[in-house]
């Protein structure tokens, strides 16, 4: 059975050897996150990347009011961590916050720069994750921009993330709609009304 962060890899690149896999395997810590606790936090640095094993993490942005935006999810098998302070050296404008007690493997971002340089594998895979990220990212801003509220609930519903109404709890499913919890359960009885009309 392959290590999981080897199986991530080769979601992208199925062509990756012992041999290459090898130097990123031996860069490899573990790491647990006690439910509450942060792997990063908006203001700190940590250049560091990390595949969650076990458990459920949020993404979000506190903002200067004191609200946060959540505009992410983690489960098992998503790497995460603060990308964007990786590639600039800049302190993070993310945090990220354990919604249960979370298992994780971690390595050094510079680890896989590195890696960049000495395996073309690695650079491919570095291309085709940002690009699937990339998508991913402009997707969720085409909702938020276009959407109503009940739209995007919608939009969730048929998406197939099912972990996030199944394993969030629903303020912060609120949240991530950009509604209030009060919002949310209106738009969720007039769905279930809706969808039990013949």
């Amino acid at each position: 059975m392959l290590p999981p962060l080897r199986t991530y890899l080769q979601r992208f690149v199925p062509s990756l050897s012992d041999a290459e896999w090898a130097p990123l395997a031996a860069a490899l810590r573990p790491w647990h996150l006690v439910r509450g606790a942060h792997f990063v936090e908006a203001g700190q640095r940590r250049p560091e990347l990390a595949l969650l094993l076990h458990g459920a993490c949020r993404l979000y942005y506190p903002r200067p009011d004191g609200e946060e935006r959540t505009t992410y999810f983690f489960f098992e098998n998503h790497l995460l961590g603060d990308y964007p302070g990786c590639l600039t050296g800049q302190p993070s404008q993310l945090s990220i916050q354990a919604l249960t007690d979370c298992e994780l493997v971690v390595f050094d971002y510079a680890v896989l720069r590195r890696l960049y340089d000495e395996w073309p594998v690695y650079e491919r895979f570095g291309r085709l994750v940002a690009e699937y990220h990339l998508l991913g990212t402009d997707a969720r801003l085409v909702e938020q921009l276009l959407l109503s509220p009940e739209e995007r609930y919608l939009a969730l519903l048929r998406s197939g993330k099912t972990k996030i109404l199944e394993r969030v709890p629903q303020h912060l499913v609120a949240n991530y709609l950009g509604i209030t919890p009060v919002s949310l359960s209106r738009i969720r009885a007039r769905v279930t009304r809706g969808s039990g009309k013949k």
